[in-house]
């Protein structure tokens, strides 16, 4: 082997070992409620179940998915999901309810089949990450009363200022926007319940 092969032979092993050495490590991201004030303390305890939840599949993987334009988004391979949105989303819903509706037994379906409990379906259309700028949620929801009465629905559209670049405040803004989605819920479960 000459001695212009075997330099560059350890020339590409280096560059590759240097390649390997420098990409950067992956950052893993989770939803979670947000202190909220209950709506209406003396209200009774209710059984609650959230689901099914839907989600774009769009954005339900393991990347994070921001939004550059209409036409264009950016898929993240090291800032990624802990687990997946179809997941995340009815625990935070769930968490969110308990707080809303103090003494309230929340689970996410299927985990818990319960005939008495009020049933809570949700469509998110939107869950968009931008970039720079708004978190955007649109959910449509229903909230369905124990032995099929009549259902409740709504929909909410929530616009949510990042507090700074990054993905940290990305997703504390999709945070408070499940907020608002899990206010609007409750609202219409203790409506429903007084009925």
């Amino acid at each position: 082997m000459s001695r212009f092969s075997s330099f560059s032979l350890g020339m590409i092993a280096l560059g590759l070992v240097a390649g390997c050495a420098t990409s950067p490590s992956s950052q893993f991201y989770t939803l979670s409620a947000v202190q909220v004030v209950e709506l209406h303390p003396d209200m009774k305890p209710i059984a609650i179940a959230i689901g099914p939840v839907t989600v774009p599949e769009l954005v339900d993987r393991p990347q994070i998915v921001s939004r550059i334009d209409a036409n264009r988004v950016s898929i993240n391979e090291f800032a990624r999901w802990a687990d997946p949105l179809k997941s995340q989303i009815p625990r935070v819903l769930a968490a969110e309810l308990a707080q809303f509706i103090p003494g309230s037994i929340v689970s996410v379906y299927p985990q818990r089949v319960d005939d008495n409990a009020y049933r809570v379906s949700v469509d998110v259309q939107s869950f968009d990450s931008p970039t720079s700028g708004t978190v955007t949620l649109a959910v449509i929801w229903s909230v369905r009363p124990p032995k099929r009465g009549e259902p409740v629905a709504g929909r909410t559209v929530v616009h949510e200022a990042k507090s700074e670049p990054g993905y940290d405040a990305l997703v504390n803004a999709h945070n408070r926007g499940l907020s608002s989605v899990a206010r609007d819920i409750a609202v219409a479960t203790q409506s429903a319940a007084r009925q």
